[in-house]
């Protein structure tokens, strides 16, 4: 039996069917990724399904939820009480009992605290029985689960939390009261790469049944067993995961072009042959006819796929080679470290991902790189002829009060791009708003929307050195991949700050990576090199103390009784200590050179094959290891 099911639903905003007679069913154990183009309605169904049984938020059609199973529900900015404590925030969505276990649990912190020690006994007593009569004590220890699972302080105000923090509260809220279902409105949005890690392996491992939407393609791989597609209302349904749903689409959407292309070809003919007249009412003419109307009523019914973002992008006259040069730069706020004793070179064309854990200090190291923020020791010389361009994360540039229009071009009707003079109403089209919206308030635009508006004023202006700070968030996956197209091509220098894995593979060649305590260390590549590279650490990091237990065997291995080797095996034997030292050496080697921030850049293929080489090494070491180890047994011990 489904838990949730959706039956000819429908649903509009102004004269935009969203839903239009969709239909949808969750199963048991399924973790369905629901994606989409902006605006399409994704959300507006997850709040319907969230909403429960009947028709809620749908103008037609009906949602249907399995009797007696929990849903939880985190919608894309979950609205909290600034003022109330985390604890109070988790289990605000237990109906009822929420108000009991609040109280409850601020009488126990008053206790704690010392005051009217009696009166607060007698309430607390109180409280108890009027909980034990609910079974409420499962609730609470749940929610002092999940507050734990997230690294949450319970006595925190929720005024006080970041983005990440506020996004993790949201996630033990719903999971306080252990639903069998869960709904995730894009659950990656302000989380680093490392909380986004984590979030996959929990609800993988949590076995919850599943409902989300996100735009991030690595979590959609992971985390999906079924790809649901919104698209001009309708729903699609595709088993696996985004790979899997990528080859198929292109495939459907090939065929659909096809069918269109027939039948608008068929309607040309047949309305070329009505103006010709009817020459005879006979039962042939008058079906051609009949065909006519029903080929006109299907092409004003069809639906065509929403346009693509046409993106451009000018990175105007050339700065100078070098564009940013630290050396031993040091930045600390209070007594926190942010930058330690960090160095680079950056040059034009350098393309520059920044990776780190929330509170890290990228958007500070960035500002020292630019120049927009004094180290407290070392140097930082900016490059000549530097044209910045600023995508902010938080989007502080865009004014809720003002229109698109004066976004674009505040007190002018054009635009300036590559040259050439544009209406602002025309580029506006190009990034998917239309010509009735350039007068609408900033305030009326969804969260995506903002995002291509910021796009849009970002690359209005010519600029040799851009700066993207989290520009993925609520982008759709079309308009995401269209972006790094663009910055693939882009000649000027880029910094990108990114949780987006597959972006940041896809766009830069050199990663800068928060190391810890104010550490900061380049690498050549994308996040994928940089994990690999932290992975084949770690591995030799496990490894070292078992080859030194291994080398030490040998010697306690002399007192057993053993074969002797022959004349082969003593050869092996003898040549294994320099096989053993030529490895360490090319190991070296390879660890040196892919520390080098330009080889990604001079030599991609090579930077890969060096990497593959040194992921091989280490299994390499070992096997020679163990094979010493036992030939270095029996050479010590002839029979």
């Amino acid at each position: 039996m489904p838990y949730l099911k959706l039956s000819a639903a429908c649903l509009a905003y102004g004269h935009v069917p969203l839903l239009d007679h969709a239909e949808f069913q969750l199963d048991p154990g399924e973790r369905v990724a629901l994606i989409g183009r902006n605006g399409t309605g994704k959300s507006s169904l997850l709040a319907a399904l969230a909403a429960g049984s009947g028709k809620g938020r749908l103008d037609d059609g009906e949602v249907w939820v399995q009797p007696g199973i929990r849903v939880g529900y985190v919608p894309q900015e979950p609205p909290f009480d600034p003022a109330h404590s985390v604890f109070e925030a988790v289990i605000s969505g237990m109906g009822e009992t929420s108000a009991l276990l609040a109280e409850y649990h601020a009488v126990s912190h008053r206790l704690g605290e010392g005051g009217d020690h009696d009166a607060l006994l007698t309430r607390m007593a109180q409280l108890q029985q009027e909980l034990e009569a609910r079974g409420a004590w499962a609730y609470e220890a749940q929610a002092e689960k999940v507050i734990a699972r997230f690294g949450l302080d319970p006595e925190a105000q929720v005024g006080s939390l970041s983005g990440g923090q506020k996004k993790r509260l949201a996630l033990a809220q719903a999971l306080a009261v252990a639903p069998e279902v869960l709904l995730l409105d894009e659950p990656t949005n302000h989380l680093d790469i490392a909380a986004i890690e984590w979030l996959e392996t929990l609800l993988i491992e949590s076995g919850v049944t599943l409902l989300f939407i996100t735009h991030d393609r690595s979590f959609l791989d992971r985390v999906s067993t079924r790809i649901v597609e919104l698209d001009r209302g309708q729903l699609a349904s595709f088993p696996g995961n985004f790979t899997q749903y990528q080859q198929r689409k292109e495939a459907m959407l090939h065929e659909e072009a096809l069918a269109n292309a027939r039948a608008d070809k068929l309607l040309k003919e047949e309305e070329v042959w009505i103006r010709k007249g009817v020459e005879a009412r006979r039962t042939r003419a008058v079906f051609r006819v009949q065909r006519l109307d029903r080929l006109r009523a299907e092409r004003q019914a069809r639906r065509e796929r929403m346009g693509r973002v046409n993106l451009q992008l000018e990175s105007g006259d050339k700065s100078g080679k070098l564009v940013a040069e630290l050396d031993h730069v040091s930045k600390s706020w209070g007594a926190r470290r942010i930058v330690s004793d960090f160095s680079t070179r950056i040059q034009r064309g350098d393309k520059i991902g920044l990776i780190g854990p929330n509170g890290a200090g990228k958007t500070t190291l960035l500002r020292l790189i630019l120049g927009e923020l004094a180290p407290d020791a070392g140097t930082v010389r900016q490059g000549t002829k530097l044209e910045i361009a600023y995508f902010d994360q938080f989007r502080t540039q865009l004014n809720p009060d003002s229109t698109l229009a004066d976004v674009i071009s505040p007190g002018s009707d054009w635009v300036e791009i590559g040259g050439a003079r544009k209406h602002v109403i025309g580029y506006l089209e190009d990034f998917l708003f239309a010509p009735e919206r350039a007068r609408s308030p900033v305030s009326s635009l969804s969260g995506g929307e903002r995002n291509r508006l910021l796009l849009a004023r970002l690359f209005a202006k010519p600029a040799n050195v851009l700066v993207l700070d989290e520009p993925t968030n609520d982008l759709d996956i079309d308009t995401l991949e269209l972006l790094e197209q663009l910055l693939q091509d882009y000649d000027g220098t880029l910094f990108l700050v990114s949780h987006d894995r597959t972006f940041l593979d896809n766009v830069v060649t050199q990663t800068i990576a928060a190391e810890g305590d104010g550490v900061w260390k380049e690498y050549a590549g994308g996040y994928s090199d940089w994990a690999n590279y932290q992975a084949s650490l770690a591995k030799v990091a496990a490894d070292k103390p078992k080859a030194e237990t291994k080398a030490a065997k040998p010697v306690e291995a002399a007192k057993t009784k053993v074969d002797k080797l022959s004349w082969k095996e003593q050869r092996e034997l003898e040549a294994l200590p320099e096989k053993i030292a030529a490895l360490e050496a090319e190991q070296a080697k390879l660890t040196a050179l892919l520390e080098d921030p330009g080889l990604y850049q001079r030599d991609a293929q090579g930077a890969q094959n060096a990497s593959a080489r040194l992921a091989t090494i280490d299994d390499e070491l070992m096997a020679l290891l163990e094979r010493w180890e036992a030939l270095e047994a029996r050479a010590g011990n002839p029979s």
